[in-house]
């Protein structure tokens, strides 16, 4: 309970991927901090958790109180051999394994003013009233940021006070706004045209400085000064008049400043928000007075006691609002009846929302990093409850059995949870929320009973980097299988669940493992993966199967989570965040302006340095003749790279030196040398518009110099990489290295030796369609003297930082981004970059596996009604949270025919003994019968279908036309004669149904017709 600390020491490693949501300072302050968690109950140990993971300085769990049998259902560190024990002490060991870092203790003495001194950050989240507002008010005293954070069944509070003067040192979770500069006038105020097309995100206010300007030098590194926003284009800067003339480049960034803000003493009556969060507020504070005047909770829907609770908000003093008005907003008397029935549940998906929010908001407190809450923040989930129309439920199906499953059972009942026990789910993904969501499907029981199960796969091994967001695994999972390591963890949280792992990818390629009979026995699918090509896949088989999606993601404080369901909502869709950013190559090569530019260039060099030419010299070795199935001049370009850099393979350390100094005299001064004979840096246009203007940035060739850290940063990697790339020693000496270089002469420019450039991408292209076999025989002649020795290609690896992989993309990137005078990146930004590093931090995927539980209850439950189910999204840095309800699929029409795409049009297997359908039966039976139509609301005429095919494809093979020729149409074969005549392939064993696409005569050009199923057996 010591004073707040600074560690300068932090494990970059174990953290990295939570260092680029919260950075280097705000990391800092968290493990200096000190922090008590009160309540050990489910939704303690998801605050205690999350700040575990986060890498807190000191926590201490507060609970004087032993477990019961209601605590099990979400709490997941205690078992049922806890029960009677302290739930603090019985917690403390689990917690400890999750982070070494962090110093955990018990305390369960009362909350005194000497002990609350001892924290800069405390938290209630089982406590009274009475405590809430002793503890508060001490705490406000003394300075120490308090918290409540409370979940009743369905239902939630959180409610912040950081006291008076709060610093908040970076509000926002968004990088700095950067922009290249165009011009900059002299003048008062100078006008800033920024070089983007699209302009700049500037606002009025904004503070900025600058960095690499060419002639107004004196804006350079300047103090940050404000800024004023004329336009999409134009910023005024303050008065230029007096500095030299702008010449060329330079970028202007943004500078965030810090802010103060105050809270009010303590809990105050004042509320801002909604209706439903002000009746919300009534109904906890009434849920305190029945608690003070009877001594327990209310029974499980028992209408009386609920009644009563609705009384007691009834008398309470109407809230105050904005400019301290009153708010005599009518009560809403279902909702509080609803919230006094379920009140006494304790359940995970709640407790995990909140879990996630209440530590986030702490992890606010402790390190100034982000908005916090203001102040109170209410949540409640009751649409989960049985849908109007459905029997209510009952005290006595709702009455405690003695059993983990006691704080749901409160709220669902005993039928429901037998029904969660039965399902059979398939989680794809055991990463970061995959780990979440098993942790919820065991606390639930899902898939814990008789005929229940859930399978998971994922492909991928533990890391050290997944163990400070990935809560399932420990320091000896490290390497292993995460579907197996995340199993094994869930079984000890609840050993009754039913859980099989694979560890394989979920694609094509599977299909095999994961076909017909697999999906046709789920219950449902939550998909848990950082793809977005990957979800869609899954939304694919989701929809030809008919099952319900659970989909979540996250980076960095954002998160969201979506459920879609058959013929209710519309299937899962991505428009353009799904597509990487692909940069035009002659940018790359040669017109990079920004330093996502000169990363990208960096990775390709490494490719097509150490790992291109490698496998294939590998597999010229193996197959000789594999040159002539090779196109387009990039790829051949590396095999050039390849002959002429491995004609003459190394034999020694020395020699790797000699190639990696010769390669970069080639990258930073002779290519650009070579570059500036074809543009000059004063060349026009025939408009007489200067070449090197707008995003063009005119470079400059770098000279060798090996007292520079950089140029021998990029030696010393370049030649460690070949040398492991040709199986030799290598070294990581740079004083001899640094000898070894003075030693060597600057390789000579060869003007033949460089590649032909083109100002554009057209004319890459035009030049694109002039490579020729004679190009592939020279490279096979050169390849021919290879002395046949195999080589290790190098795969990228990110993550560690003792292969010079990361060491190599950081100083190629920099000295290209040198050349061309964009500001540097350091090694954080450039491994984010290069490396497509998604920021990320526990509190936001258990914020957003609660929500995902939330919805798996209205799933198990069977909710029929679209309004029932949500979508959401939350900003946990602003603080943003946002639910809506789902789109309902959109409606098709083909004359008098409608559908939506989760629709299929089904042609049943032949009875026995009878043949199968030619594709001329096939034809006639799509014109003229009633075809079977899965579908939830789709409108048809009574007469049959009239369906004129003019198109019948499988996949990607046209296996109809009726523009063919007649006796080119195969009308006479068997349906799968007529596949495999034209595919080549068999069914697959065990596999039900061929799908086809059809295209009908006078169709719209957007129309797309359901799938045909056709029935093998």
């Amino acid at each position: 309970m010591g004073d707040l600390k600074t560690y300068s020491d932090i494990n970059r490693q174990l953290y990295s991927r939570q260092l680029y949501v919260l950075g280097t300072d705000a990391m800092r302050r968290l493990r200096g901090s000190s922090m008590l968690v009160s309540g050990m109950k489910g939704l303690g140990v998801e605050i205690a958790k999350n700040l575990v993971l986060a890498g807190v300085g000191q926590l201490t769990l507060h609970d004087p109180s032993p477990t019961c049998w209601m605590d099990l259902a979400s709490q997941f560190f205690l078992s049922e051999k806890d029960v009677g024990r302290n739930r603090a002490e019985a917690s403390l060991p689990h917690l400890a394994q999750l982070n070494s870092d962090v110093c955990i203790n018990t305390y369960d003495g009362p909350l005194t003013e000497t002990v609350l001194q001892g924290f800069q950050v405390v938290v209630l989240t089982d406590s009274t009233l009475e405590e809430q507002l002793e503890v508060g008010s001490l705490c406000h005293q003394h300075g120490v940021r308090f918290l409540v954070a409370s979940t009743r069944g369905l239902a939630g509070q959180l409610f912040c006070d950081f006291g008076e003067k709060f610093t908040i040192h970076d509000p926002s979770e968004a990088e700095p706004l950067e922009n290249g500069i165009q011009h900059v006038s002299q003048g008062s105020p100078g006008i800033l045209t920024v070089l983007e097309e699209n302009g700049h995100h500037f606002q009025d206010g904004d503070w900025v400085t600058f960095s690499g300007i060419e002639g107004m030098t004196e804006l350079n590194d300047c103090d940050p000064l404000p800024i004023r926003v004329r336009d999409k284009w134009t910023l005024e800067i303050g008065n230029t008049m007096d500095f030299s003339p702008y010449l060329r480049s330079g970028v202007i960034t943004e500078v965030k400043r810090s802010q103060i803000r105050s809270y009010p003493r303590i809990m105050a009556a004042g509320l801002q928000g909604t209706q439903r969060a002000c009746c919300l507020h009534k109904a906890f504070l009434a849920l305190h007075k029945y608690q003070a005047q009877t001594g327990r909770f209310p029974r499980p829907w028992h209408l009386g006691d609920a009644n009563e609770l609705v009384i007691l908000a009834q008398s309470l003093e109407p809230l105050q609002g904005e400019d301290n008005k009153m708010l005599n907003e009518p009560l809403n008397e279902v909702l509080v009846k609803q919230f006094a029935m379920t009140s006494t549940g304790d359940l995970s998906p709640i407790n995990s929302l909140f879990g996630g929010m209440a530590a986030q908001e702490m992890l606010k407190a402790a390190s100034g990093k982000f908005m916090p809450l203001d102040q109170w923040l209410y949540f409640d989930a009751l649409e989960c409850l049985p849908e109007d129309g459905k029997p209510p439920l009952t005290p006595e199906a709702c009455a405690p059995r003695d059993c983990r499953y006691d704080g749901q059972i409160a709220v669902f009942g005993d039928d429901f949870q037998k029904k969660l026990g039965k399902q059979r789910y398939f989680l794809v993904g055991a990463g970061a929320i995959g780990c979440e969501l098993l942790k919820t499907f065991a606390m639930l029981g899902l898939g814990a009973g008789q005929g229940g199960g859930v399978t998971v796969t994922d492909m991928d091994t533990v890391e050290l980097s997944n163990l400070s967001r990935q809560f399932l695994f420990r320091s000896q999972d490290l390497n292993k299988p995460k579907s197996e390591a995340a199993a094994l963890a869930v079984r000890s949280m609840n050993p009754t669940i039913s859980v099989t792992t694979h560890t394989n990818e979920l694609g094509p390629d599977t299909e095999h493992i994961f076909g017909d009979n697999f999906f046709s026995s789920l219950d449902g699918v939550v998909c848990a993966l950082d793809s977005f090509q990957a979800r869609k896949y899954v939304s694919k088989r989701c929809v030809h199967y008919m099952k319900p999606m659970l989909e979540s993601g996250t980076q960095g404080t954002q998160g969201s989570a979506a459920i879609f369901v058959p013929s209710l909502t519309q299937p899962y869709n991505t428009l353009s965040e799904d597509a990487e950013t692909v940069y035009p190559v002659c940018t790359l090569r040669h017109f990079p302006s920004t330093i996502e530019h000169t990363l990208q260039w960096a990775r390709n060099e490494f490719e097509g340095l150490f790992r291109l030419p490698a496998e294939m010299i590998n597999r010229y070795l193996q197959e000789p003749d594999f040159l002539e199935r090779m196109e387009g001049p990039q790829t051949l370009d590396y095999l050039k790279t390849a002959s002429i850099s491995f004609l003459s393979p190394p034999q020694c350390w020395r020699d790797c030196v000699v190639w990696a100094r010769g390669h970069w005299q080639h990258c930073f001064h002779d290519s650009i040398a070579h570059l500036l004979q074809y543009f000059p840096h004063d060349k026009v246009n025939t408009e007489g518009v200067p070449f090197w203007s707008g995003t063009k940035r005119c470079p400059q060739p770098l000279e060798f110099d090996v007292s520079r850290d950089t140029h021998v940063d990029y030696i010393l990697a370049a030649a460690n990489l070949y040398a492991k790339t040709h199986k030799l020693l290598g070294s990581e000496d740079r004083d001899e290295l640094r000898v070894m270089l003075q030693t060597l002469s600057a390789p000579a420019f060869h003007l033949q030796a460089h590649a032909p450039i083109f100002a554009n991408d057209q004319e890459f292209e035009q030049a694109s369609a002039k490579w020729d076999s004679n190009h592939v025989e020279e490279l096979r002649s050169a390849l021919a003297k290879w002395p046949g020795t195999s080589l290790e290609p190098q795969l990228f690896e990110k993550d560690d930082d003792s292969n010079f992989h990361m060491d190599f993309i950081v100083a190629a990137s920099n000295l290209r981004a040198e050349n061309y005078g964009i500001p540097p990146a350091d090694r954080s930004k450039s491994k984010k970059i290069a490396g497509k590093i998604i920021p990320a931090i526990a509190t936001t995927t258990a914020v957003v596996a609660g929500l995902v539980g939330l919805e798996l209850y209205k799933m198990v439950m069977g909710h029929h009604c679209l309004s029932s189910y949500r979508h959401s999204q939350v900003h946990l840095a602003v603080p943003y949270f946002c639910r809506w309800i789902p789109k309902a699929p959109c409606i098709q029409q083909y004359r008098d025919m409608e559908w939506t795409c989760w629709d299929r049009l089904t042609v049943p297997a032949p009875a026995p003994g009878q043949p199968e359908l030619t594709l001329k039966g096939l034809l006639t039976y799509l014109q003229g019968a009633r075809l079977g139509l899965s579908r939830a609301c789709v409108h048809y005429p009574q007469e049959n279908y009239n369906l004129p095919v003019t198109m019948l494809l499988l996949d990607s093979y046209l296996l109809y036309s009726r523009n063919w020729p007649e006796d080119q149409q195969n009308l006479q074969l068997r349906v799968t004669e007529l596949v495999h005549q034209v595919t080549g392939k068999e069914p697959k064993v065990g596999q039900k149904e061929l799908v086809f696409e059809i295209g009908c005569e006078d169709e719209e050009e957007d129309t797309t017709f359901p799938p045909l199923h056709y029935c093998l057996y």
